[in-house]
């Protein structure tokens, strides 16, 4: 098999090989090549030493030189070469103690975590494929390289890697790995909450989000989001749903993967928005879904029919939403904007202008075509009835909203045609009454969006006070 390896790693590899070196691309470009996917990077695993390595390349940087690893820029591109090595003893199960370097590549791959990234390439010698990548490639399987408790005690983060990859690739995990996975879930208590931010993140935004269910039944989740095992365990006995609390929330989060990709052009009144499809948004939208309803198990009452009631839970959803977000260390500005998400997933759209305008209000415009994208995905994991039901609903408000932003209507403070200085100038005196006579002129333009014009509102600011 031929690998259509980027030039530049051509370059890379080439130099080391004419320097009396072995270097291979490794680990995961090799295996995306192989599956047909566009590799995000391109690692490479050479004999040379890191000191060496630096010798033979002009711009170098020491990412991570003591455990071999040199970033070699090429133009404005870097790729990360790294020594063949034996790792140490593992302490905390994530890091070596220490490694060795050794000038054997076996050596080197069988460190690694799966069968299907532990694959070296060159043009020179193809593929190097030890311990049965290719033909895991083909059978669709998660496999540890060697023994997997050994693999796992090693590095904890693998657990949470094995259920991302299977989600990823849609492959299933090997029946060995997975009863290591059942045996070593405890150890991940010790892994950083930034590394398992990466990896959740990942696997709700890969085509199979669902996998998370599968990582509750191994009993990763009660150890990296306990939440959700609450959630999985909270049914949902209403007319209106077909799925319990976790089982909704994950339905949901794979509805608005689907809408993702065909969010619209939106013309703002004051500018042209985009919402690209990129990795931060995306993560937003994925978290939203999978914890607007995170609430839902504190607040389950059941009526005397047997009916199931949630009272009051968006609120408590958006208040748990935010504790874990923090404990996964996101920014703030993700933070913020899921929980609003969700503090508002369940908020009243109608086709009432006056009241559409004064939730865009209330919400922020800036969180209202989102909010639409959020309330379709949460209908879209509804009993069949309930979705059709609310969708309709949804659709009829989303096409009224759009006509108030192409009439440019007020909807926020900077939208409002006079400002505080402009009543100020107008004799007003400075202080907290202008916030107060501001806030009541855009009460009334949000009413009366005709209204929204700098005289007109100046001669209602002096009835205000007389």
């Amino acid at each position: 098999m031929v690998i259509q390896m980027p030039d530049k790693v051509k370059e890379i590899i080439q130099t080391l090989v004419d320097h009396g070196y072995e270097a291979y691309a490794v680990g995961g470009c090799v295996r995306d090549c192989i599956l047909g996917r566009t590799p995000g990077d391109w690692d490479i695993t050479t004999s040379a030493k890191p000191e060496q390595v630096k010798q033979l390349f002009r711009r170098t940087i020491d990412t991570g030189i003591e455990h071999g690893t040199v970033t070699i820029m090429l133009d404005k591109d870097g790729f990360e070469v790294t020594t063949y090595r034996i790792d140490g003893e593992y302490e905390d199960n994530r890091h070596p103690k220490n490694v060795e370097f050794t000038s054997n590549l076996v050596e080197d791959l069988k460190r690694r975590d799966f069968t299907i990234n532990a694959m070296a390439y060159n043009d020179k010698e193809g593929i190097v494929d030890e311990f049965r990548g290719l033909e895991d490639i083909e059978r669709k399987i998660i496999r540890c390289v060697g023994n997997p408790d050994e693999r796992f005690d090693e590095d904890a983060l693998r657990i949470l890697r094995a259920i991302r990859f299977a989600a990823q690739l849609d492959f299933a995990i090997d029946s060995e790995t997975e009863a290591a996975i059942e045996k070593k879930t405890g150890f991940l208590s010790n892994i950083s909450a930034e590394r398992i931010r990466v990896e959740l993140e990942k696997l709700l935004m890969s085509k199979h989000p669902e996998k998370l269910i599968h990582a509750y039944r191994l009993g990763i989740t009660e150890i990296v989001l306990p939440e959700f095992d609450k959630m999985m365990d909270t049914p949902q006995n209403m007319p209106s749903h077909i799925y319990g609390v976790g089982d909704h929330s994950i339905a949901a989060v794979q509805a608005v993967q689907k809408l993702f990709v065909n969010i619209p052009y939106v013309e703002d009144a004051k500018e042209q928005i985009i919402f690209s499809l990129d990795h931060k948004l995306q993560a937003i939208l994925c978290f939203t879904m999978l914890l607007h309803d995170c609430g839902k198990p504190s607040k389950r009452q059941t009526d005397e029919e047997g009916n199931d009631h949630f009272y009051g839970h968006a609120q408590e959803s958006a208040v748990l939403a935010k504790k874990v977000l923090r404990r996964l260390k996101y920014d703030n500005y993700t933070i913020d904007t899921v929980t609003s998400l969700i503090q508002y997933h369940d908020y009243p759209l109608t086709t009432d202008k006056t009241g559409l305008r004064r939730a865009a209000n209330k919400i922020g415009v800036d969180l209202m075509e989102l909010l639409f994208l959020v309330k379709e995905a949460d209908a879209l994991a509804h009993a069949k009835d309930a979705c059709e039901s609310r969708l309709q609903s949804l659709y009829q408000a989303k096409e009224v909203y759009q006509e108030i932003c192409k009439a440019n209507d007020c909807l926020q403070l900077k939208d409002l045609a006079v400002t505080g200085k402009d009543l100020i100038e107008a004799g007003f005196e400075q202080g907290k009454l202008l916030g107060v006579i501001l806030n009541q002129l855009l009460q009334h333009v949000l009413e009366n969006p005709q209204d929204n014009k700098k005289e007109l509102l100046l001669d209602i600011a002096k009835g205000l006070t007389n």
